[in-house]
């Protein structure tokens, strides 16, 4: 009897929660990713270097469920747990910042600007339907709150500024934030690799998965509105049998390019990244900055990260130029927060890492919702396939979960009772990371 196999195309967020969903079911699962490494936008590099700085949220809950099923949960520590340090360079103001409006009624952790008014006007774009207009446009009336606290968020969850992102998109993201511990933010204690992508491969390998590193797909052999046989060129091609299935969790370019017809975004942002050495038995810290090319800094033993998101203007500018300007202003974090160790004038060596097409561009209007099933046996997974939320990593994560759920109920398979034991039931609407 053959063995009825379902192959995951794509090793990222997306495309490992899926194939650990369908393991943990019962079903035999073979991955296949294009590059050398596991994680897609997402990971860590060869030399152990993250790619960005990838932050969750309490409100995570896909997220932090494949953490729980991958062990690694302990590895995302809370750095400020009591605030965000935030350095306004505009005017060397200092302050921590609550990202629970509920803190707010304590003036020494509000935001700049954040009055009743302020505040109930956010609360408004939570309400549905929001307005099909900018969020920097619906913040109009309450321009320091927009600075100091809405376009900060807007930025870090849509990769997108404020003037110019989706105020609909920026409501799915603050209806998550209400519930308790849902602002709790996250972050990687030792990196990506460590945190999330090893231990995911593994537990994928221990479920009794499989995953091979090197295998593009070249083309998808349609057989009637069916998927016959994936073409990996010189890796060869795998013929599918009838009950065979396939998750295609990949970039919306591969998307299209395998399936010409897939509804899928246009238009991408970039993020970029500067990693610098410093090497230093130093707590995780994490701070925020306005009024400078450093958004995010990231303090952790191995060295110091700094996001710059939505960085059309940065991903243009030269390395060379880039680090001093970060080095910069990472010092006046430091000097502002009284970071422990010793901060020299002079940058330490320094990566940068340009994801030039990072995620879509969230503007205004309605986003592409393309088919779970756009063959009979072949469905899509990937942040950019869960139009109700920004890509993020629980976009990511909730869209591997619904595709190995449809993967289950296809028809000619027996679906597992219940729900796969490791996981947990899945939420089936948007609840960031």
């Amino acid at each position: 009897m053959a063995v009825v196999t379902t192959h995951v195309v794509g090793a990222g967020v997306a495309g490992l929660a899926a194939a650990l969903w369908l393991a943990d079911a019962g079903h035999a699962v073979a991955v296949h990713e294009a590059t050398p490494l596991a994680g897609g936008r997402c990971r860590a590099l060869a030399d152990g270097t993250d790619n960005g700085t990838h932050a969750l949220l309490g409100a995570n809950r896909a997220a932090l469920r494949l953490l729980d099923r991958i062990g690694a949960r302990e590895g995302w520590v809370e750095p400020e747990p009591g605030g965000l340090p935030v350095l306004d360079l505009r005017d060397g103001s200092a302050r921590r910042v609550a990202l629970a409006p509920l803190a707010w009624r304590h003036a020494s952790l509000r935001p700049a600007g954040g009055s009743a008014r302020a505040v109930l006007a956010l609360a408004a774009l939570a309400l549905p339907p929001a307005p099909a207009r900018a969020g920097a446009e619906a913040m109009a009336s309450h321009p320091e709150f927009l600075r100091g606290f809405v376009d900060p968020l807007t930025v870090a969850a849509l990769n997108t500024p404020a003037a110019e992102a989706s105020a609909h998109r920026l409501g799915a993201v603050l209806r998550r934030l209400g519930g308790r511990g849902a602002t709790r933010l996250l972050v990687a204690r030792e990196g990506l690799g460590p945190d999330l992508v090893a231990p995911a491969v593994a537990a994928l390998r221990a479920a009794g998965g499989s995953i091979r590193f090197g295998a593009r797909l070249r083309r998808i052999l349609a057989a009637g509105r069916r998927a016959g046989a994936l073409d990996f060129g010189e890796e060869g091609a795998i013929a599918l049998g009838p009950e065979d299935r396939v998750v295609l969790a990949v970039p919306p370019w591969e998307a299209t390019r395998l399936l010409p017809h897939t509804a899928a975004p246009g238009e991408h942002a970039p993020i970029v990244n500067l990693h610098f050495a410093r090497p230093a038995a130093t707590p995780v810290r994490f701070i925020g900055m306005l009024d400078a090319l450093c958004q995010w800094v990231l303090v952790r033993p191995a060295g110091i990260s700094v996001t710059v998101s939505a960085g059309d203007d940065a991903v243009r500018e030269d390395q060379a130029l880039l680090a001093p300007r970060a080095w910069a202003e990472i010092l006046h974090a430091a000097r502002a927060f009284a970071l422990p160790g010793e901060w020299p004038e002079a940058p330490p060596p320094c990566r940068v890492v340009k994801e030039r097409r990072a995620t879509p561009r969230h503007r205004p209007g309605a986003p592409p919702r393309p088919a779970r099933l756009p063959l009979a046996n072949l469905a899509l997974a990937g942040d950019w396939t869960w139009p109700d939320l920004p890509a993020t990593i629980e976009a990511a994560a909730l869209s591997g979960e619904a595709a190995a759920r449809v993967r289950s109920g296809w028809p000619g398979l027996r679906a597992a009772a219940g729900t796969p034991p490791r996981f947990g039931r899945c939420a089936s609407g948007a609840t960031r990371d």
